[in-house]
């Protein structure tokens, strides 16, 4: 971990509750990266006032004035062309020129992924930038993707995909050797369409096999059955709402059933310590962080209605990932994994060779 100072750019316009969310969060998140200075895009006015109410995060603060940002109903294309002014642009142009480690916002995420692809561009060897997020599990937590950027994916991708969220859970979430599933409809090696089959087949084939567990249903996303999931933007999307709306259900159920008596009510009195665990386990804003993996640049979303601690964290995440030296680190394991997958390839072929030359003989 770099113990030099890095700088975080903010779109400082982007989200529900933008400045003010932007700048509190900052503030809350200088007490846990240390090393950070912040650049903040957007309003000056509005933000130098923000930053007075801050006195510790103004000193290590800068302004870059725009008053032009993305709306968050804006389509992708659309900001794309004519937000090159913005102030996501413009943190994310930050970024490219190397005036900034990583950048964050909260704002309208296809926009984001769709500037951030076209200024940042991949990293080689990965075809497709995914996005990533980390996900309550009943053994901790788990780092699953893609989550939305790839509707459609074949077994490169999702290939690809395992090697980043294994970067990403062994930066991130500290793990040394974190297991990777597939997530499929069946567990049986035979489910599943071909795309899938063949990316299981690749893994086997390169330095992860050891941690490859194989396919995965959406029953063990809970179980934590595995550290890293794996599988297209559309399953991947579809699993995280289900999830999200499942949790708002139990708790309008806890709710209602701790709201329907007296005694309920005393009930609720008397484990009110226990539910309180529960609720900062369940926090949404611990896990308020996509990340944009694959891409040149550190490039992390925060949720648009969220507040100062979930964009705290946000932050956290991707100073965490810029401090760890987390591209590099892709760029050495798909360096590994592409060297991998060619003596495969070798082999099989020198094996089927070898084959033809002994039916012939």
């Amino acid at each position: 971990m770099t113990t030099t100072r890095l700088r975080i750019a903010l779109d400082a316009m982007g989200g529900d509750h933008a400045p003010d969310m932007v700048v509190a969060g900052a503030d809350l998140a200088r007490e846990r990266c240390p090393n950070a200075d912040f650049l903040f895009v957007g309003d000056e006015a509005r933000i130098n006032a923000l930053l007075e109410r801050h006195p510790a995060l103004k000193p290590i603060s800068t302004v870059r004035h725009t008053p032009d940002f993305v709306a968050m109903d804006a389509k992708p294309s659309v900001a794309l062309r004519a937000g090159r002014n913005s102030s996501m642009r413009l943190a994310i142009d930050a970024v490219a020129a190397g005036d900034a480690a990583c950048v964050v916002s909260a704002g309208n995420t296809g926009a984001l992924m769709a500037i951030a692809k076209f200024v940042l561009k991949t990293l080689p060897g990965i075809d497709r930038p995914a996005i990533a997020s980390i996900l309550p599990t009943q053994r901790g937590e788990l780092v699953m993707l893609d989550l939305g950027a790839n509707l459609e994916c074949d077994a490169d991708n999702l290939v690809q995909f395992a090697v980043m969220g294994t970067v990403f859970s062994r930066t991130v979430l500290g793990l040394l050797n974190p297991t990777i599933g597939l997530l499929n409809v069946g567990s049986e090696e035979q489910k599943g369409h071909e795309q899938i089959r063949e990316a299981a087949a690749a893994l086997r084939a390169t330095p992860l096999a050891p941690y490859f567990h194989g396919f995965i249903e959406g029953n063990d996303l809970g179980l934590g059955t595995v550290d890293v999931v794996v599988t297209d933007g559309f399953t991947g999307n579809v699993a995280l709402k289900t999830a999200e709306g499942t949790a708002k259900l139990y708790a309008e159920f806890l709710k209602r059933t701790f709201g329907s008596s007296l005694l309920a009510k005393l009930g609720y009195v008397l484990a009110s310590g226990a539910f309180n665990k529960l609720r900062q386990r369940m926090d949404p804003r611990r896990y308020n962080a996509g990340m944009f993996l694959g891409l040149r640049g550190i490039c992390v979303k925060s949720h648009g209605g969220t507040d100062a601690v979930g964009f705290s964290n946000a932050i956290a995440t991707a100073f965490n990932m810029a401090s760890h030296g987390f591209n590099d680190k892709i760029r050495d394991q798909l360096a590994v994994l592409q060297a991998a997958l060619a003596a495969a390839a070798d082999k099989a072929k020198d094996e089927s060779a070898t084959g033809s030359e002994t039916a012939v003989q």
